[in-house]
Order: structure tokens, then C-alpha cells, then sequence
């Protein structure tokens, strides 16, 4: 949402609405979908932006071409907003399926990783989130303190190459099994990222870029990330 204020409080410095930046707009509304208050907030912003102007003298003989750009912000959002679909996926085990749809998933992350599981110990997805890590991408992990200390556990591991962790310390189990991408795009399921799961067990994984359901999951994970970080 900042990066979109920000590309609107840029735009109107010449009060046109260049091709170029009608094209970055509706770059960036594609790539995180906006619920309808944040669309709201953002159409309301961009006429906030205009009345500033019309209120200073200065911008008198510029009104015009700033009609002309609010009219090209607002049809730009009604645009994308109206085309842009919700995209879901769904994948079961036994098989590689869902281990394989989370490992493209943190193979095409660029800008946030948030990872909220029971357990992580199957070394592939665990190399593909050090190589998210190694390519600058932030990387947060939110998992359960007593399935640290299992065989095969991969998670100090992640930690002793600079992941932040957070550990569950309460009596009771951190059972979520849910990642964020980007703040785009939320995976849940019973998926557990572990071997066995992908081996023998019967789990399901689904990814949905429903704004709805990822700004409730990635609300879930800042309040855990603040109780155990």
C-alpha cells in the first residue's frame, strides 16, 4: 500500500499522469490486490492530493491537466481493480506436489517471506528458504519451541544463518502451518514441512491470493511475531 501512495504523491510532482507511470500503477495494484477499503483509501488519497492543489494559488493554471490526472488515476484503479482475479491453488499428498508448490513459491518471492509452521525438517524446503534468505528477501520464521529439539529439525540451523526466529514458549503447541509471499499471497493447509508428509501422509496445501484472507493471516502472524519474537 505505501509503495502505491508513493507512487501517486511521485506522479502528480508534474501534474501529468505520464503512460509510463499509468503503466507502474497498474503494475503495482497487480501485484498486491487491494481489498475494497484500501481501494477506498487510495482513490481518496489521490483526491486529497488534487484538492491541496486547487487550494493554492500557484496550481491555478494547472488545474486542468490535474483533473486530467486524478480522472487517470481513477479509471486506472477501477481497471485493474474490475480485471484482476483472485488465484487459488490446491495440492495433495502423499507425493511431491505440496512440497514442490511451496518450494516455487519461495523460488519467485522478492520481497517478504513469512513462515508460520509446526515444524520444518525436510532439507529441501529448508534450503529453498535459505536460498530466499541468501538472496536478500527478509525471511521470518514463527515456530514451536518443544518440535525444535526433534531429529532432524531444521531449525537452528536457519537460525545460525541469520533467519529470525520465534519460538513458541507456551505450554501449549504453535500448530499453525501457514507462509505469507510478498503480502500477497497466503499457502495453509495440514501440510506439515516435513518428509514423512510428502512420503506417507494424506495433507493438503492451498494458495490464494484472496486479499480478504491474506491481510487476516498476515495479521495473525505480526500479533505472534510480537508475543514470541
Amino acid at each position: 500500500m505505501q509503495a502505491l501512495i508513493e507512487q501517486l504523491n511521485a506522479s502528480i510532482v508534474d501534474n501529468v499522469l505520464s503512460g509510463a507511470e499509468k503503466r507502474e500503477l497498474a503494475i503495482l495494484l497487480r501485484e498486491q490486490p487491494l481489498r475494497g477499503d484500501q481501494l477506498r483509501h487510495l482513490r481518496n488519497r489521490a483526491f486529497d492530493l488534487v484538492q491541496e492543489r486547487a487550494r493554492d494559488p500557484r496550481y491555478a493554471e494547472a488545474m486542468p491537466a490535474l483533473i486530467g490526472w486524478l480522472s487517470g488515476v481513477v479509471k486506472t484503479l477501477d481497471k485493474v481493480h474490475s480485471s484482476v482475479a483472485i488465484r487459488s491453488q490446491v495440492w495433495f499428498s502423499p507425493g511431491d506436489e505440496c512440497r514442490n508448490a511451496l518450494i516455487n513459491h519461495m523460488r519467485s518471492c522478492r520481497r517478504a517471506l513469512d513462515i508460520c509452521v509446526f515444524t520444518i525438517a525436510d532439507d529441501r524446503i529448508t534450503e529453498a528458504i535459505l536460498d530466499t534468505h541468501g538472496r536478500g528477501v527478509p525471511v521470518r520464521i514463527i515456530s514451536d519451541d518443544d518440535k525444535r529439539e526433534d531429529h532432524g529439525s531444521d531449525i537452528d540451523r536457519m537460525r545460525a544463518a541469520g533467519v529470525p526466529v520465534a519460538l513458541d514458549r507456551s505450554r501449549a503447541h504453535m500448530h499453525h502451518k501457514f507462509a505469507l509471499f510478498d503480502a500477497n499471497r497466503v499457502v495453509n493447509g495440514s501440510f506439515n514441512w516435513t518428509r514423512s508428509a510428502s512420503r506417507s501422509n494424506e495433507e493438503n496445501l492451498v494458495s490464494t491470493t484472496d486479499p480478504t484472507q491474506v491481510e487476516h493471516f498476515q495479521a495473525q502472524f505480526e500479533e505472534l511475531w510480537e508475543r514470541f519474537a
